[in-house]
């Protein structure tokens, strides 16, 4: 568990569950709706949620940060727990050459940014990954998203490339900057 002290909370972090779905869909949609975080202006339905989070749960890439409640303590997401950020890691790209490669997605709800939330949660990602065997970790991060770049070389991902106006939101050109960690020892 890591302590939050600016709040006097503490977060955990532990795999998602089913029963998370509509606390990450809110989070999800949210980024959606108003950051350059997520390059998409759809929103994921209650159907398409599910969808999605079924295939991280069955794979065992889907992780939540949840402030502490009755039953954290024994693992259990208890009453008075809230969920506060998750993260995911999938295929990088489709194509089996890449299966060893992997992607990383973080996001912390709004009001919980910059108190360590985001840290706990790539840490147990990038942990995550290692254990199941992956070769490496990609980030793709819209260039402007400074808290995201530092966070992520925290962690030893250094930065590969910049692909210039690489999407499109809110009617401006984003850059994508490409970061790599090395998953083996």
């Amino acid at each position: 568990m890591v302590p939050i002290y600016e709040k006097r909370e503490v977060v955990r972090v532990r795999p998602a569950t089913t029963a998370d779905g509509e606390a990450i869909r809110a989070i999800r949609n949210h980024a959606v709706a108003t950051s350059t975080a997520l390059w998409t202006d759809t929103r994921q339905s209650p159907a398409d949620a599910a969808a999605w989070l079924a295939v991280h749960l069955a794979r065992g890439s889907a992780l939540v940060a949840e402030t502490d409640g009755q039953g954290c303590e024994s693992g259990e997401s208890g009453e008075g727990s809230e969920i506060v950020g998750f993260a995911v890691y999938g295929p990088w790209r489709d194509l089996d050459g890449y299966r060893h490669t992997v992607e990383n997605s973080v996001y912390v709800r709004e009001g919980s940014q910059g108190l360590g939330i985001g840290r706990a949660l790539l840490g147990a990602l990038v942990d995550a990954a290692r254990a199941a065997g992956h070769h490496s970790m990609i980030a793709g991060i819209e260039s402007g998203n400074a808290p995201s770049v530092r966070l992520h070389r925290r962690f030893g991902f250094t930065e590969v490339g910049t692909v210039p106006e690489a999407g499109l939101k809110f009617g401006r050109w984003f850059d994508l900057t490409l970061m790599r960690l090395s998953l083996e020892d």
